[in-house]
């Protein structure tokens, strides 16, 4: 007989044993009791609530490393720069299935120039101009990019990426421009000016999160916190916000061949959890799978009391 026609297990009387329920008790166990267990153990094996990073907490802790991202946006060598849509249109830059490029198809969306959205036009809102602006505005690309690299390199071979040991060279006014870049996000006026969307309530982060993605220390803080996706599984999560212990299958593909070592594993890991969620949802709808719990009765060992009776 089929499940669809057969009788309704639910309208059966119950011919099994019977025993009283305490609903007061099962109540005062499941809210007191419970609940004081959750605030104890949370008290113990709680996870750390860090404060955000902030473009200003990065200026304070790692000034080397912040000089040379902002050498890197103005030189356009940052991965920012170089990322592809939707912030530029980077060649071969996007990831791709085969023919199938959705990253191309969905075109720059949110155009980013890191010269200038990150470094140029914040220096640009102070109200004391800097006369290193108008030096580089009014200079060729190619002298930009010439300045730009020279300073990444010549920071690259000074002691700890010091600025203040960097040898003189050719650089133009790209240290006085990182320089006064650095004192402005460590007076905290750059989380501001970047985040600023002309709206009352902003809740873009992108370009501050681009530009600290740019950087050393944002992934330094990742990986010392072990979340940097080599671990998967439940793991303990800073902050609010739901972490990786939702994302392990995700987080699995990484780890194993072909995604592991494939420039377009983003892509492939998203086209596989695509098929995977497609097949769960039609679950219900493929023969002989949706048979799989008829055929293998585990709820008959579960519910053995009520099948005894029959």
């Amino acid at each position: 007989m089929s499940w669809r026609t057969g009788d309704n297990i639910a309208s059966r009387p119950w011919r099994g044993r019977v025993r009283d329920y305490d609903l007061f008790k099962e109540l005062t166990i499941g809210v007191v009791v419970v609940g004081l267990l959750v605030l104890g153990l949370s008290a113990i094996f709680s996870s750390p609530d860090d404060p955000g990073v902030t473009l200003k907490s990065w200026a304070a802790a790692a000034p080397a490393d912040f000089v040379a991202t902002a050498t890197a946006e103005l030189g356009g060598s940052s991965g920012t720069a170089g990322y592809g849509p939707p912030y530029n249109s980077t060649p071969d830059a996007s990831q791709h299935l085969g023919f199938f490029n959705p990253q191309e198809l969905s075109g720059v969306r949110l155009a980013i120039d890191t010269a200038n959205d990150f470094v140029i036009n914040p220096l640009k809102t102070q109200s004391t101009q800097l006369p290193a602006v108008a030096v580089w505005t009014a200079a060729t690309a190619d002298q930009q990019a010439k300045w730009a690299a020279n300073y990444s390199a010549a920071l690259a071979a000074a002691p700890d990426g010091d600025p203040a040991q960097v040898a003189k060279g050719s650089y133009g006014p790209v240290p006085e421009l990182a320089g006064a870049l650095l004192g402005m996000a460590r007076s905290g006026n750059l989380d501001g000016v970047l985040q600023n969307s002309g709206q009352p309530y902003n809740l873009n982060y992108t370009p501050t999160i681009l530009f600290l993605g740019d950087g050393s220390y944002f992934p330094s803080l990742a990986a010392a916190a072990h979340l940097t996706g080599d671990q998967w599984g439940v793991m303990n999560e800073t902050g609010n916000t739901p972490g990786q212990s939702w994302l392990w299958l995700f987080s699995l593909f990484y780890q194993i061949e072909p995604f592991k070592s494939s420039p377009n594993a983003d892509i492939l890991v998203v086209s596989t959890m695509l098929v995977l969620s497609l097949l769960l949802t039609l679950l219900p709808f493929i023969p002989g799978l949706r048979s799989l719990p008829r055929k293998i009765p585990i709820h008959r060992l579960i519910w053995k009391d009520y099948y005894g009776q029959r």
